[in-house]
């Protein structure tokens, strides 16, 4: 079993920066897999990056890529989205999830491999 807690959200104007980060606690093997998603009150939830407990950056959303990084710290049982250049449509809540064995079935953009999730921690963006 794997409790995540997310934390780092706050308000930030439009080309700022924050600093998610989320704690893992429980046991987490090479194979997992790290995610951050992002969920707007109707809409759906949405993948915004993903890594490997043992390093490797998996994928980033496209809406994304070259402003956000993504990153942890196996010895604090830690991982990090670190967010520059946010724009209002950055604005939601953000979810760290984890896949304990992530098998290459689904998509590492969808939420089926995730099987635990933290609560959440809101971003809002102002313009």
């Amino acid at each position: 079993q794997v409790q995540l807690v997310e934390s780092g959200g706050g308000l930030v104007q439009a080309g700022g920066s924050l600093r998610l980060s989320c704690a893992a606690f429980g046991r987490l093997s090479g194979g997992a897999v790290m995610a951050w998603f992002r969920q707007v009150p109707g809409k759906e939830r949405e993948f915004v990056a993903a890594i490997r407990w043992s390093g490797s950056i998996l994928d980033y959303a496209d809406s994304v890529k070259g402003r956000f990084t993504i990153s942890r710290d196996n010895a604090k049982n830690m991982v990090y989205l670190q967010m520059n250049s946010l724009k209002p449509e950055d604005t939601a809540v953000y979810y760290c999830a984890v896949s304990s064995f992530y098998s290459g079935v689904y998509s590492i953009r969808s939420l089926n491999p995730y099987d635990h999730w933290g609560q959440g921690t809101q971003v809002t963006v102002s313009s």
